[in-house]
């Protein structure tokens, strides 16, 4: 990106980047890039995690968000900025051991929330990952 701000995505409510939709790497790494200060690092942790435990994820940015799955269309995971945190949003989080802390009006979604001061725990994330990545995928 250059360093004009009109270049620059837009940020929506909470410091989420405003970034058109679209299949594969290009679209979530612009994402990352403008998530905002200290958030901008959980979504580069997130996202090289995922690669690292689905090393053929497929991804894609839908509603101004990252998402990843197995095929195209077929979801287990995305995550947003919200002011004081980056929420990772696990489809079927219901289905995981342990689940994810943070309950959903969806019934079998459920959230983890990363502050900035939180120690992102890589192992119990990977774990996640990999349980979910395992299971039907939300069809969007």
């Amino acid at each position: 990106m250059s360093g004009s701000g009109k270049d620059r995505p837009r940020l929506l409510s909470g410091g989420n980047p405003q970034i058109p939709k679209g299949e594969g790497n290009g679209p979530v790494q612009r994402y990352i890039q403008a998530m905002p200060g200290w958030k901008r690092e959980v979504g580069r942790q997130l996202d090289e995690l995922v690669v690292r435990t689905v090393p053929e994820v497929h991804k894609a940015v839908k509603w101004n968000q990252p998402f990843y799955g197995r095929v195209p269309g077929s979801w287990f995971l995305s995550f947003r900025c919200y002011t004081h945190y980056v929420q990772v949003q696990f489809f079927r989080g219901t289905s995981l051991s342990p689940m994810p802390p943070k309950k959903s009006k969806h019934e079998h979604v459920r959230y983890l929330d990363i502050h900035e001061d939180d120690g992102v725990d890589e192992a119990q994330l990977e774990s996640w990952i990999r349980q979910a990545s395992e299971l039907p995928g939300e069809e969007m």
